[in-house]
């Protein structure tokens, strides 16, 4: 697998993997102008060259966009391969090559969001064990922050106490997204009127900046959706997902 990394000076032809369509699509835009940000604030979005879901996006922590400490260590977004390019160790490529660049910054670690079960979009807790990974923080919602680090006295990262109980003083369903997942772009509308057609309270809070996310009440701010205060699930919405939920 040959991969490729994408920056401000070739985003604009390069596909970026999780949204397989033409540059004009709403969901691609939306990332891309999300990334184009990003960069600037150095985070790294490395690709294979095949078209599909195989990719790592990091950042250095202190501009992750979640409410985490982790003064010196670098934060995965994102590690994804899907489909046909899983069980051949690209995976292990992606991580190892953040590995090398985060080790040749003089970062301390690694950390990444995930969980003691698989949860979806997040990583595999089984593979981030075998790599090394342990759990150094749970919020009560059972999403745990995982590091790797690469000094032995490196401190722990953790949760800033907004996110460790996730739960807010409002009723209906609220959302919490931001622009980092391109789903979010078409399918937080469909939602929002699919509620509006079935007379249901739905606001949908869209984090535009570091400072929000960092401050946000839930450790997931690409998707965390609550219902009457209550934290519900990190998996994006579409129309059908939506009403089965609410036929519970």
């Amino acid at each position: 697998m040959e991969y490729i990394k994408v920056t401000n000076e070739n985003i604009d032809k390069e596909h970026i993997c999780c949204a397989i369509s033409n540059n004009n699509d709403i969901q691609v835009s939306s990332k891309k102008e999300w990334l184009k940000v990003q960069f600037r604030e150095g985070l790294v979005f490395l690709k294979s060259t095949e078209r599909g879901k195989c990719f790592i996006e990091y950042l250095p922590a202190e501009n992750a966009w979640n409410p985490i400490s982790a003064d010196g260590y670098m934060y995965i977004d994102c590690l994804w391969v899907a489909g046909s390019f899983k069980g051949h160790g690209y995976g292990a490529d992606l991580l190892n090559a953040c590995m090398e660049d985060s080790k040749s910054k003089g970062k301390r670690g690694l950390c990444i969001l995930s969980s003691k079960k698989k949860k979806p979009f997040l990583s595999d807790p089984k593979f981030l064990q075998y790599k090394g990974f342990k759990v150094c923080d749970e919020a009560d919602n059972g999403i745990q922050l995982w590091y790797l680090p690469f000094v032995a006295d490196a401190p722990l990262p953790e949760f800033k106490e907004c996110a460790r109980h996730p739960h807010i003083e409002e009723n209906g369903y609220v959302l919490y997204y931001t622009s980092q997942c391109p789903f979010n772009a078409k399918y937080v509308p469909i939602v929002d009127e699919v509620a509006k057609e079935n007379g249901v309270s739905f606001r949908a809070i869209h984090l535009q900046s570091k400072e929000e996310a960092q401050n946000a009440p839930t450790p997931v701010t690409t998707y965390a959706l609550f219902y009457d205060g209550a934290y519900l699930t990190n998996e994006q919405m579409n129309d059908r997902k939506f009403l089965k939920l609410l036929s519970r």
